[in-house]
């Protein structure tokens, strides 16, 4: 199975939709298609071309560095949380080997954490709920306010 949607119908669960890809080049176009085609009914304000931006380069960084003895892999969830939007990037590699990096002008990798860094309102990487690393991004003002 390359990939699994899932609209979350529960009212109490602010998620309002998952992926789960596989640890290929290849889940990261299909992500970003995924994602927009199951954002859209949301009507969010915010820039979704900046959400897939951003999504395409989190989901590269977890396929290049997530890490397992089993079988594993990416899953990427969203969250409507008041007027923002919050995504999730879940793989089973290390917390601690995120970093922002500050690459120079001539290196061909490494800006993909400073992308997020610059256009989400916010972002944080840590420990997964049910382990592994979770990267996630904020992009404020995503809906009015209610």
């Amino acid at each position: 199975m390359a990939f699994v949607i899932d609209r979350c119908a529960c009212e109490e669960s602010p998620r309002i939709g998952m992926m789960v890809l596989q640890p290929v080049p290849e889940s990261v176009p299909r992500a970003r298609r995924w994602f927009r085609r199951f954002i859209a009914p949301y009507r969010p304000m915010c820039s979704v071309d900046d959400c897939v931006l951003m999504i395409s380069e989190l989901v590269t960084n977890a396929v290049l560095y997530g890490c397992s003895d089993e079988p594993w892999v990416v899953r990427v969830e969203w969250f409507r949380e008041g007027t923002s939007l919050r995504v999730e990037v879940h793989n089973p590699g290390f917390p601690a080997n995120v970093s922002l990096r500050r690459p120079a002008a001539d290196d061909a990798h490494g800006r993909g954490l400073l992308l997020v860094d610059s256009i989400a309102a916010s972002w944080h990487s840590g420990p997964g709920r049910s382990g592994g690393t979770v990267v996630s991004f904020v992009m404020s003002d995503a809906w009015p306010a209610t």
